[in-house]
């Protein structure tokens, strides 16, 4: 199962585009409600999550999936259940993909030590040991990284490739129409 956090204060189209994506590719992925049920976006549209955080299991997680956002990315940090969350799947080999604003939660738990790394521009600092390339998705192991909104289909293409494979994640967007 892929958890995708879901804060006060989130990017809609850096959760719902990756979200899409990894569904038409037909991955287990459940939305978490971490402020609560409901979440309202940074621009005001409320989604209800799937579950909320203490439903999170680690006995079939496959990794986590952080959009962000302002205040959402701040939500996600403030969160101890979501950064557990995120520990284990980084300590066991598990995703751990962020877009915008969200890899400094990555940097700031020391997890991006030399890892090729992007992020929205002006979180750079907050990328600790990581080396940060500007792109607009990038993959290094099992930490998927994204700059930000306009990449948010690339980012859910990404997360497919190293769930799946490449070849499905390409056939997701072509479907969609992307190429």
């Amino acid at each position: 199962m892929y958890y995708l956090f879901l804060a006060n204060g989130f990017e809609i189209t850096e959760a719902m585009a990756p979200l899409d994506v990894m569904r038409r590719a037909g991955l287990d992925v459940k939305t978490v409600g971490v402020t609560g049920e409901y979440a309202q976006s940074s621009h005001g549209v409320t989604v209800k999550a799937d579950i909320l955080l203490q439903d999170v299991s680690y006995d079939d997680i496959e990794g986590v999936v952080l959009p962000g956002g302002m205040p959402g990315t701040l939500n996600l940090k403030a969160s101890q259940d979501v950064r557990d969350a995120i520990q284990y799947c980084f300590d066991n080999g598990k995703l751990i993909a962020a877009i915008c604003a969200a890899p400094s939660i990555f940097g700031c738990m020391g997890l991006l030590e030399g890892k090729k790394v992007t992020s929205f521009p002006g979180f750079e600092n907050e990328l600790r040991g990581a080396e940060y390339t500007g792109a607009h998705v990038e993959t290094d192991g099992n930490v998927i990284t994204a700059k930000g909104a306009g990449c948010a289909l690339s980012f859910g293409r990404a997360i497919v490739a190293f769930a799946l494979s490449e070849n499905e994640a390409d056939k997701v967007l072509s479907d969609m129409q992307c190429f």
